[in-house]
């Protein structure tokens, strides 16, 4: 591809006055939060969603049509700002994300019918449509910064963008909570109007057209690849991890297949198109090469610390679903802060790589700290590990963007920026596909091994409620609520002890010999009602129906249902401790499992480490100095 004259290129950054710049980036970060926002405040609703549109068995669905198509179209928006500018993108993305938001809050309505078969078939829908929205709000948010700041400047503003997914993270459970609770879960979606109508006004009347000026031809034939691509790799880790389908199942076999042709026809199609998509020869320059290796792996490390957080939360300390999603405010504090601090410090030095290693030795660090973690962590000290990770992925978000954005060509930053985004939303789903898999492995040996020995020193009519639990796949395990437990197992002791006098009583009265012995054998009989009835060893020697064996039956039948229902009342007495103990169990389980996949975080955290040392030390240039491959790109001593 040939480079445009520079006659044709603006610099922006030097045109635009700063009050023009500032309306400028107000209108982008409401549109990236609406973004942002749509990812978390979602969550806390969908329950009652669910309950409303009556779809439980497409739950997951709200979700996943979202996730998979704003992938899939991150890079091909990306390729399109670069062509026809920054502005007309991101008011088509906008547009196109509050029509979604609008009919995803009118889901279910009779105005709408039957179609799509439904309201829940409707909401899935019409995320997919927020989703072609969002992917544009998403990866051309970040490259206008390169277009409205010096590289000198950038730093400082990146960092905003990325408190931004930060601030997202806080408001959205609350906003999504109190929206459901208070109004309607359909303004969960409704909310996002006004303030897209706002970033609407702000870009319309105040930014330009940010166009670099190239005129090359669409690359249709890319664009339709990497969505072959990237939606069935993504849909297949997502069913996996989910357990709809097995792993060697011919739908996830096949979808990987379709996901690999795709992805050798992409590559062949992109060597060869004059303008492509992806440009291929951006993997030449070793920045955007380590950069979004580097950022592949945090998308995973990062994704996985919120969900393995939250799950620990829940299930370990014990906070509800909601709580759990504001619990981890204190990690989200820790990005906001590393985030703009290490965007400042960059902005000041001039140099990003140091803070860069700085920020992936803390995240190690933080990785190891919470893979010591048990039952018995307090929550403060559950909180400080939070701060320390928050503080060690923030200056993750910004400044690999900014190093992307520093080393390539002006007329490729949108492309650059938005790769950078697509490879770490991918990372994020193989992330969780992983470790979804590593815990459910892990929850099924952790279970087993710490109930066996609970469900051995039970009570007999308690171990069959604790079988299932024991038994049970990491991935289908029963819920655990002690109350609801404790009611079965109270439920469960009395039928069988019912159950035990019933066959004592009939045993007696009719002197059967066998069924007395099964009795006497049977090790769920207690052991004193076993040493009554071997007292009647010599029952066979006295005539059956004579007054003295029917005295001596009803005599052993007296003692034996004495027996029995004192074995009964201490068999309900100990039902609260073994209650306890499977509590403690279930716990133990999910503390050990989720300590695991910090461990195998820590590989991750030091496989960025090692990626991010390859990448080239480049210094910031100074106001008024070019940047990307308009200057020497001459690295400094390496740090």
């Amino acid at each position: 591809m040939t480079r445009p004259p520079a006659a044709q290129a603006t610099n922006y950054a030097e045109v635009l006055d700063f009050p023009t710049k500032r309306l400028i980036l107000i209108g982008v970060l409401l549109g990236l939060f609406l973004s942002a926002l749509d990812q978390t405040i979602v969550s806390t609703a969908l329950p009652k969603i669910v309950a409303d549109l009556q779809g439980l068995n497409l739950y997951a669905w709200v979700t996943t049509a979202y996730l998979l198509v704003s992938t899939a179209l991150l890079p091909i928006y990306g390729k399109l700002s670069d062509i026809y500018g920054r502005k007309p993108v991101l008011m088509f993305g906008i547009a196109v994300f509050l029509i979604g938001s609008m009919l995803c809050g009118a889901a279910g309505e009779p105005f709408l019918g039957n179609l799509f078969g439904g309201g829940m078939m409707q909401l899935i829908v019409f995320r997919g449509l927020q989703g072609v929205g969002a992917a544009a709000l998403t990866s051309i948010a970040f490259a206008i910064i390169a277009d409205l700041f010096a590289p000198a400047d950038r730093a400082r503003y990146q960092g905003l963008f990325g408190a931004v997914f930060g601030l997202s993270s806080v408001i959205g459970p609350l906003l999504g909570g109190f929206l459901t609770d208070n109004i309607s879960w359909r303004w969960v979606f409704y909310v996002n109007v006004p303030i897209g109508l706002v970033a609407l006004s702000f870009i319309a009347t105040r930014m330009p057209i940010l166009a670099s000026g190239l005129k090359p031809k669409i690359d249709l034939l890319g664009s339709v690849l990497i969505v072959l691509f990237s939606v069935p790799l993504l849909l297949a880790l997502t069913w996996g991890s989910d357990s709809v389908y097995s792993w060697t199942s011919p739908t996830i076999l096949g979808l990987f297949a379709l996901s690999a042709a795709s992805l050798v026809a992409f590559l062949f199609a992109e060597a060869r198109h004059e303008s492509p998509v992806l440009p291929l020869t951006l993997f030449r320059n070793p920045t955007f090469t380590w950069s979004v290796i580097a950022r592949f792996l945090i998308g995973a490390g990062f994704l996985g610390a919120i969900l393995f957080l939250s799950l620990y939360l829940v299930n370990v300390k014990g906070v509800t679903a909601t709580a759990a999603g504001t619990a981890t405010i204190p990690l989200t504090m820790g990005i906001i802060a590393g985030a703009i601090g290490s965007g400042q410090v960059a902005s000041r030095v001039g140099y990003y790589k140091f803070l860069m290693l700085g920020g992936l030795a803390v995240a190690t660090v933080a990785f190891w700290w919470l893979s010591t973690m048990n039952v018995d962590t307090p929550y403060w000290a559950v909180v400080a590990r939070m701060v320390a990770l928050g503080l060690g992925l923030g200056p993750a978000l910004p400044l690999y963007t900014l190093a992307l954005q520093n080393a390539v060509k002006p007329y490729e930053i949108g492309v650059a920026t938005s790769s950078g985004t697509f490879f770490q939303q991918m990372g994020s789903t193989m992330g969780a596909a992983v470790f979804g898999a590593i815990l459910t492995a892990g929850l099924t040996s952790e279970f087993k091994a710490n109930l066996a020995e609970v469900q051995r020193s039970a009570p007999f009519a308690l171990q069959s409620q604790i079988a299932p639990f024991g038994q049970a796949e990491g991935g289908t395990r029963p819920g655990f609520d002690p109350a609801t437990v404790r009611a079965q197992a109270e439920a469960g002791v009395r039928e069988a002890f019912g159950r035990q006098r019933d066959l004592v009583t009939r045993a007696l009265r009719e002197r059967d010999p066998a069924a007395i012995a099964r009795l006497r054998e049977d090790e769920r009989t207690p052991e004193n009602v076993r040493g009554l009835l071997s007292q009647l060893s010599a029952a066979g020697q006295v005539p059956a129906g004579s007054e003295t064996a029917n005295a001596a039956s009803e005599q052993a039948l007296r003692g034996a249902l004495a027996s029995l229902s004192q074995a009964e009342t201490q068999a309900l007495a100990q039902t609260g401790t073994t209650i306890d103990r499977i509590s403690r169990a279930v716990k133990v389980s999910f503390a050990n499992a989720i300590s695991r996949i910090y461990l195998i975080s820590i590989l991750i955290g030091l496989a960025a480490f090692l990626v991010t040392l390859a990448l080239p030390n480049l210094r910031l240039p100074k106001r008024g100095e070019k940047s990307g491959e308009d200057r020497p790109q001459v690295p400094v001593a390496e740090v």
